[in-house]
């Protein structure tokens, strides 16, 4: 239950702010472009660790792909409020530069699973990047203590 909690943590850290601004119907479609993400982050979640592992190497920003990280046994699911969706032209990762791409933010629920049990679950923020006409996410990483 420790390991997953720190996994809800660490997919949320630096990213637990208040979602300020008005809300964007998303250029050039960014929006259909992000909701389809979060619907593909969820279906991952339904075959499995190792399907979700896939996708998140597989939408991991390519500026960032020094920063995989292994969730052994752990799904996450995630309910995006769309309507919180907003442009983030300042953020960058925590001793990072800022990722090439169009930045969002928006809040969401997550929902962290192990062994078909539900372990922790989390409100907050989350960033994502459209580059090149795809999402890209971060993918979250679990700190050892």
């Amino acid at each position: 239950m420790r390991v997953a909690s720190a996994a809800v943590l660490l997919l949320l850290t630096g990213c637990s702010t208040a979602v300020v601004g008005s809300p964007v119907a998303g250029e050039l479609g960014d929006r259909d472009l992000i909701a389809g993400y979060f619907a593909e982050f969820d279906a991952s979640a339904r075959r499995g660790s190792a399907a979700q592992q896939d996708f998140l190497r597989r939408t991991q920003h390519p500026d960032f792909t020094d920063r995989s990280c292994e969730l052994p046994g752990v799904t996450i699911t995630v309910d995006p409020a769309m309507s919180t969706l907003r442009p983030d032209a300042k953020w960058a990762p925590e001793g990072a530069k800022r990722p090439r791409g169009a930045v969002y933010v928006v809040a969401v629920s997550l929902t962290v699973t192990k062994d078909g049990q539900i372990v922790g679950d989390q409100i907050g923020s989350e960033r994502i990047v459209v580059l090149d006409g795809a999402v890209y996410g971060f993918m979250p990483c679990l700190r050892r203590s």
